[in-house]
């Protein structure tokens, strides 16, 4: 068959032969890996997102890590605050941890006991087993890119009472839940944190922070947690699977400080095998814009106590069996004043979005947060590199 479709379009030398061949190959689809049936790529997409295209597109960006924090969008707005004069360039050497005594050369060394400003960098690929949460200082950067950085096994990261944190490129999964434990934290500060419940981020009372590129599944309780008042967030590229309850915003139903709570997620890939929470929200304001949704169990955006979600440009692809509706309210919990908005979605197998209360939600962006938001139909191949990716040392192309 494939040696007719060339004699039909009248090719008959090698060379053309392998032109139309190497044709042929750019313009097949997407297939999906058989091992998790995520959307596969061969290269570079031009449709990279807003994000990506900032810096991915640089040869160099191993000379020019620091771009990165110009390249946020969102809630959590461009992280210059992390670069500049006076940044401390850690590399992770010791995949060990001590989490009273930290070592120089472990990642909790370089995310607790250095002053100011901090980019932490992987010169090679790591395993490390965190023995209590890692409480990470404002001002840090952890960059996983470069190396295949996994934090599994153990206790997870987080980001309390903190500003201005980068956590990108990293492998986060099988976190465990613990009893009350003490840990050294910023600045030598000895600080108790009662039932660590195993979340791969937990975000609380924290301001500013991106979370971008890492995959993270398989945890004791959820993957993010954005509690306590904590505002001013962004989710972005990162890819959550296999997990029940991935992603909260919002603390508990009496919780008001939470009603302030901004949170932007964006260019995600949800699945497979997510069941709930991507994300369930308490009183405040989620931006969902341009994820990739692969299935749900019991509901894919839900909430209680009068949360705003506005739900743009998303790509939905409901379960053959099961639940087709896409959102979840708890009824009796601030149920009169739902704003759950769906713009430009695409509802793909019969997925079903029920819109409630003020259908014309904005986010209200500043100038630092504004982004182009990508038509929902270009959603797979804005989401096709959702995780940590895998930067090549030796490569001179692109990450």
């Amino acid at each position: 068959m494939a040696s007719q479709g060339v004699e039909a379009m009248g090719i008959t030398t090698p060379r053309h032969l392998a032109l139309a061949l190497a044709l042929a190959i750019v313009l097949m689809p997407r297939t999906i890996n058989a091992a998790n049936k995520r959307p596969q790529n061969s290269g570079i997409d031009k449709n990279l997102n807003v994000i990506d295209r900032c810096w991915r597109s640089d040869p160099l960006w191993r000379h020019h890590r620091q771009r990165l924090a110009r390249c946020s969008v969102g809630y959590a707005g461009k992280m210059t605050n992390n670069i500049g004069p006076g940044v401390t360039c850690y590399r992770v050497t010791d995949n060990g941890d001590d989490p009273m005594n930290p070592k120089p050369g472990t990642l909790r060394y370089g995310a607790t006991q250095i002053r100011g400003k901090v980019w932490i960098t992987f010169p090679k690929d790591m395993n490390i087993k965190l023995h209590r949460p890692l409480l990470v200082s404002s001002f840090t950067t952890i960059d996983g890119r470069g190396a295949h950085v996994n934090i599994a096994g153990g206790a997870c990261i987080t980001l309390l009472g903190v500003t201005d944190v980068i956590i990108h490129g990293l492998r986060i999964h099988n976190c465990q839940t613990q009893e009350t434990v003490e840990v050294m934290g910023p600045e030598g500060h000895i600080i108790r944190i009662d039932y660590p419940d195993g979340d791969a981020i937990s975000v609380i009372s924290s301001t500013k922070v991106w979370i971008d590129h890492n995959t993270l599944y398989d945890c004791g309780d959820g993957l993010v947690d954005v509690t306590h008042g904590s505002t001013d967030v962004t989710i972005s590229n990162n890819w959550f699977r296999t997990h029940d309850m991935v992603m909260l915003l919002g603390h508990d139903d009496g919780y008001v400080q939470d009603q302030h709570m901004r949170v932007t997620v964006a260019f995600n890939y949800f699945g497979p095998d997510c069941d709930q929470r991507m994300p369930r929200v308490r009183y405040g304001f989620a931006h969902v814009v341009n994820n990739l949704y692969q299935g749900w169990g019991l509901y894919a955006i839900g909430g209680s106590m009068n949360p705003s979600v506005r739900s743009e440009a998303n790509l939905f692809i409901a379960p053959d069996a099961g639940r087709k509706e896409i959102t979840w309210k708890l009824r009796g919990k601030g149920g009169s004043d739902w704003n759950f908005a769906s713009t430009n979605d695409v509802l793909e197998n019969g997925a079903v979005f029920t819109q409630t209360g003020d259908v014309g939600l904005e986010p209200h962006y500043n100038r630092t947060q504004a982004f182009r938001i990508g038509d929902a139909t270009s959603v797979r191949s804005l989401t096709w590199s959702a995780g940590a990716l895998s930067c090549l040392k030796r490569s001179k192309t692109r990450c």
